[in-house]
């Protein structure tokens, strides 16, 4: 994570918030202390003046009201009372003038400006004054020093006769200059109130940033996965409350994680050592897992799969939407088939959702069918192939039995031949029957084989002597074996089935003149037993089948001939029984060898060495 600049830290914006509110603080109460200090200021200067103003105007009363000598002017004794009101080079009072009633200046305090007594004044309001008898509102100006004075004029009443008025200049310096060293005094008072604010915020920022970057170091931590870690608790204000629960929090997490891991691994478990194969993919349909199963039975790699759709993956986006799977299909048929090789998958869906019943989700479960879909396909082409063998003779028996039965058992010379072909097919049906009932003990779990020791040459050559005495065809048997002693452990019956089955399809198929060869050889522990005829062969591509039930190269001539279509997949399962195997190698138009193997009895091994 980024470290925190200094700039941007919470510990400065905590110190500049507390000195900000100090400094607001202080300027909202300078702002009315030193507006209410000026107002007071202001108000005693003007009261100050106005007393001073009144004792003035009660003297000259005093002095307007005398009988006046000739050598006793009212302008010298004005003069002297104006000189006396001012106490001193320090008093703020600058000048004082009496003005008469025909606005001509009477006396001056200022000897300074004696040359305006005499001279008439234009100023408004002391017309004002003297017309009106009333003082108008004191007036704040600069005078040509550029000093802030304030003038007062107050009319002299005298009998009810306006004798006229008193005008004083005051000046105001003292009083502002009083205000800017107040304002100093406040202005340096804030600056040492936000330094202590500074250190007293540094200490108490310090106290509340501490444990925050305590629980920020936590959860860093935490995110890196150390859920260990505890944070200090510092007191049990708010703070320490957040600390505590920050604490806990790590401990639930720390268990929830645990648990989570823990259902993890049993998931992953349980997704690796599944046989089926299981896909999941988010709510729009892009693949986010699939378990090792699922990459083989699709054949991709999981880099390849991930974030592709499910649609796409599975072959589907035809015949499906994502909408129509999210409704929970039924089952559906992967068809991977080639033509060498089926492979069939069934995909089963299901819905995954939210709390809030949102779909979040697919869950995709694929099942490798192809073996159910084998046998089920045998299964019905079984019940197709029995039910078209019994079929073929029933319906001939059926032809020949209303034949008879219209009048043709009276015919000495068509009766017999009915009768011999209706016998002919009821065997059929009897070998059929036969057949199908061995095939049902073999598939049966309680089938079991009757072994014994045979010695497997001599009993080989009695079967191969019993067909040559037999036979009808003109075939020749070739023995290219050796007389050898060969013990095994075998069902004699079973193994003289299997070898009657495949003498008697290599006879069938032998043409005139022909020659069956047979072949005994040890390989390792067992012993390879091979029939080779010179008949016509099967196709390369049919070789494989001819151990299927009821499968048949030419369906016409083999039938014909007799044949069910069982007899070498009862031998198949004779052999397999017997731990041993078949298989069969064909070329078309020079003959077929059947193979088939056997264990060898473990007590021979060293005679035969």
């Amino acid at each position: 994570m980024k470290k925190v600049g200094f700039f941007q830290s919470i510990h400065l914006k905590f110190v500049l918030i507390y000195m900000l509110l100090i400094l607001l603080a202080m300027q909202i109460i300078g702002i009315y202390f030193v507006g209410e200090l000026e107002k007071r200021l202001l108000d005693n200067f003007q009261t100050s003046l106005t007393k001073r103003t009144d004792l003035l105007a009660y003297n000259l009363r005093g002095e307007f009201s005398k009988e006046r000598e000739k050598d006793d002017p009212i302008g010298v004794a004005t003069q002297k009372l104006l000189k006396s009101f001012i106490s001193g080079p320090n008093d703020d009072v600058q000048e004082v003038q009496f003005i008469d009633e025909n606005s001509r200046v009477l006396a001056t305090s200022n000897s300074s400006n004696e040359a305006a007594i005499g001279r008439k004044t234009n100023d408004l309001r002391v017309k004002q004054a003297l017309v009106s008898g009333n003082a108008p509102e004191p007036k704040m100006e600069q005078n040509a020093e550029g000093e802030r004075v304030q003038v007062n004029v107050v009319p002299l009443i005298v009998e009810e006769k306006t004798k006229g008025v008193i005008y004083i200049t005051a000046s105001m310096e003292d009083v502002y200059g009083q205000m800017k060293e107040i304002n100093q005094i406040f202005a340096t008072g804030t600056v040492i109130a936000l330094i202590v604010t500074a250190g007293l915020g540094i200490l108490l920022a310090q106290t509340i940033t501490r444990p925050i970057s305590d629980m920020r170091r936590q959860a860093m931590e935490m995110a890196k996965g150390n859920y260990s870690r505890k944070v200090k608790v510092y007191g049990y204000d708010e703070i320490g409350q957040l600390a505590l629960a920050f604490n806990n929090l790590s401990k639930k997490l720390l268990q929830a994680r645990a648990s989570t891991e823990s259902e993890r691994r049993k998931l992953t478990s349980v997704l690796s050592h599944m046989t089926d194969g299981v896909i999941a993919t988010d709510r729009k349909g892009r693949i986010i897992l699939l378990n090792d199963p699922a990459e083989k039975m699709l054949n991709v790699s999981r880099e390849t799969a991930l974030d592709q759709q499910i649609l796409e993956m599975l072959g589907i986006e035809e015949e499906y939407t994502l909408d129509q799977l999210f409704q929970e299909p039924d089952s559906v048929l992967l068809d991977f088939s080639t033509r060498d090789e089926p492979y069939i998958l069934r995909a089963s869906f299901s819905v995954i959702q939210k709390d809030t019943g949102k779909v979040n989700g697919l869950i995709a479960v694929l099942y490798d069918v192809t073996e159910q879909e084998k046998i089920d396909r045998e299964r019905r082409e079984f019940v197709a192939n029995v039910s078209h063998e019994l079929r073929t003779p029933l319906t001939t028996m059926r032809s020949y039995l209303e034949a008879l039965s219209d009048g043709a058992w009276q015919d000495p010379n068509i009766a017999p031949n009915f009768l011999s072909v209706a016998q002919d097919e009821t065997e059929r049906m009897i070998r059929l029957v036969n057949d199908l009932l061995q095939l049902s003990k073999m598939d049966s779990t309680e089938y079991q084989l009757m072994k014994d020791w045979v010695e497997f040459t001599e009993f080989f050559s009695n079967i191969i002597d019993r067909f040559e005495m037999s036979k009808e065809q003109n075939v020749s048997f070739k023995r290219a074996y050796s007389k050898k002693s060969r013990f095994m452990e075998i069902d004699e019956d079973k193994i003289t089935q299997v070898l009657y089955n495949i003498i008697s399809n290599a006879l069938k198929y032998s043409p005139e003149g022909g020659t069956i060869t047979y072949r005994l050889r040890e390989r390792a522990d067992m012993l390879e037993i091979s029939i080779s005829d010179q008949g016509m062969g099967i196709p390369k591509e049919n070789v494989d089948k001819i151990f299927d039930r009821f499968y048949r190269v030419e369906k016409a001539r083999s039938r014909r001939m007799g044949g069910t279509g069982l007899g070498l997949a009862i031998a198949k399962e004779m052999i397999k029984a017997h731990g041993g195997d078949i298989w069969a190698k064909s070329e078309e138009g020079k003959g077929t060898t059947i193979y088939f193997t056997l264990p060898l009895g473990k007590e021979q091994e060293d005679d035969w060495e």
